[in-house]
């Protein structure tokens, strides 16, 4: 699908004045002010992220109380539940509590609920089984925000449920002992984008610094689950998350935890990881339990201190997730040839699918690829329980997909998520209603900025300033992720050499230079039919990101292509 280019706003006075004091290449300074970093202050906090950077956890509302019921729950030697969710986020975020309070608490166990029969968010089973274990404390985690009929159980049950989450609330809150959530109207936590493990974070950090503990010691080595929760959350990588992922990504490729250490090792990738292999490594073997089969599997491992136990578990989450694998390549299938069946579909502005049989482990992901291909608002449903139907909706653009199903509530079950990501049930009988209520009012909101795919571009780049001091400077605008992208660089009237080349007849390896700039390789992922044109040497614009590349014992700079127009 072709795309259109755009710059990203340029604000040139504080460019200049950015430029005047750090003496460093514009360009730098032009990614800097378009990321809100304007000053020479801010810069280098951007530049130099230190831990002394972390927000005091105590600002969170309901902190203290968490903290305090804990500590009493410690003392008179109660039963505690650690309740996730069956994501990367929830189950690195209950393996976070369990590592953490483990060694203090002797009666402490995790329940993650099951996919399939209990769905998303803190069931009613779950609130049976606590209660049946004789729990009087449960911590949920990136669950618990929008279940109020559970939460009203626990407390009937006589258990106190204290909530970290950071999903957005209803009007109506559940009547939890605490609820730490950021994105609470009266919480002043000056940061509102946390993952469900980042708020659980804060709260083991609160604790810790009330009990005197050392954060070297005790806190800081779970910076490796709180970055791969912020990593495949596609959480903003801003401000406090930057330092979050910055120094967990230190601890996830220095000294992590023995198991994923393990899977660091089925994964295969060369060190040191980035974002981008932990979303695309380490994220979908997590992810696989819960997909697949149940997500307890995943904190088992995580939690694994046996290394064979823990390499048999790994390779466990590797079978699950090519099962995956050949599920999704199977709905891709079925979901096409459904889109292409349809004759009204090019008349639509959003895409909506849905068979019974279909995994539902999977159609998040089916619908994260949709919305990509066809560049549309897109959820995919499968049959739940009850005669219900279960969906998943992905977004484009800027496009709120989870606004576009709350203005049509009515026709469902339930629905939560974020503005591009959320999951909803409607029952049977009112699907065909909420298919035709969210098509109209996808149609009258979507904007045509948001049908059209953009590649925003950071900035223009002349090839010959491609080196290695270019380099050292652009590394440390990692890591990349929501609100940091990896900057994106045109470079126009560039040639190929004549020493590109066709590879598995999809992609291109490129030889490519600019004017007289010396030839630099690039590697174009999807752009095989444009090989003729490239080959024929005729200039075209280069849209690419630079990246380093490892080959042979040898270091070299790389372009990643985004786009190329003739």
């Amino acid at each position: 699908m072709n795309k259109r280019w755009k710059f990203r706003q340029s604000q040139h006075e504080e460019v200049a004045q950015l430029q005047e004091a750090l003496s460093i290449n514009p360009i730098f300074c032009e990614l800097l002010v378009q990321r809100g970093v304007k000053t020479y202050e801010a810069a280098e906090r951007f530049f130099r992220p230190k831990l002394d950077h972390l927000h005091d956890p105590f600002l969170m509302k309901d902190m203290q109380k968490a903290v305090d019921r804990i500590r009493q729950a410690i003392d008179k030697g109660e039963k505690i539940m650690v309740y996730g969710d069956y994501d990367v986020d929830g189950t690195s975020a209950a393996t976070l509590l369990m590592d953490f309070f483990g060694p203090i608490i002797e009666k402490i166990n995790f329940y993650i609920p099951d996919r399939y029969e209990e769905g998303y968010g803190v069931s009613v089973q779950g609130v049976e089984h606590a209660a049946s274990e004789g729990c009087t404390l449960m911590l949920t985690v990136d669950c618990g925000i929008r279940d109020v009929a559970s939460i009203a159980l626990a407390a009937e049950k006589g258990i106190d449920v204290i909530i970290c989450d950071h999903h957005l609330p209803n009007t109506q809150l559940p009547n939890a002992f605490a609820i730490l959530n950021p994105k609470q109207v009266d919480c002043a936590y000056p940061f509102k984008e946390l993952s469900g493990c980042g708020v659980a974070f804060k709260l083991v950090q609160a604790f810790a610094m009330q009990q005197g503990f050392d954060f070297e010691t005790k806190v800081q080595p779970l910076l490796d689950l709180v970055a791969i929760s912020l990593c495949c959350d596609m959480v903003s990588l801003s401000g406090e998350n930057r330092v979050l992922v910055f120094y967990g990504l230190i601890q996830f490729n220095g000294a992590p935890r023995m198991s994923l250490e393990v899977l660091r090792d089925i994964d295969g990738r060369r060190l040191p990881y980035t974002v981008r292999d932990v979303v695309f490594g380490i994220g979908p073997l997590l992810n696989a339990a819960g997909r697949m089969e149940h997500g307890r599997e995943a904190v088992r491992m995580l939690l694994s201190k046996n290394r064979k136990e823990a390499e048999s578990q790994a390779a466990y989450l590797m079978l699950k997730n090519q099962e995956r694998r050949a599920e999704e390549a199977q709905m891709m299938q079925e979901a096409m040839a459904i889109i292409g069946d349809d004759p009204s579909f090019h008349d639509k502005r959003s895409t909506v699918v849905y068979q019974p049989h279909w995994h539902k482990g999977v159609i998040g992901i089916v619908a994260a690829k949709l919305a990509e291909h066809y560049n549309r608002p897109t959820i995919v449903f499968t049959d739940g329980l009850d005669g219900k139907r279960v969906g998943s909706a992905r977004s484009v653009g800027n496009y709120d997909i989870h606004n576009a199903i709350g203005e049509n509530g009515q026709h469902t079950v339930n629905y939560g998520g974020h503005k591009f990501a959320a999951g909803l049930t409607v029952n049977a009988d009112s699907y065909d209603e909420f298919v035709t209520a969210f098509e109209q009012f996808v149609y009258h909101t979507l904007s045509t900025d948001d049908e059209l795919p953009t590649l925003f571009i950071d900035a223009q780049l002349e090839m010959k300033q491609l080196n290695d001091k270019f380099w050292g400077i652009l590394r440390q605008f990692a890591p990349f992720g929501p609100d940091n992208a990896q900057p994106v660089f045109l470079s126009k009237l560039v040639k190929d050499t004549g020493y590109s080349k066709l590879v598995k007849e999809e992609h291109i390896k490129m030889l490519v230079r600019q004017g007289d700039s010396e030839p630099i390789e690039g590697i174009a992922y999807g752009f095989g039919a444009q090989f003729p044109e490239l080959s024929s040497r005729k200039p075209f614009h280069l849209c690419y990101a630079v990246e380093q590349n490892f080959f042979m014992g040898k270091v070299k700079l790389q372009l990643l292509v985004r786009d190329m127009k003739f």
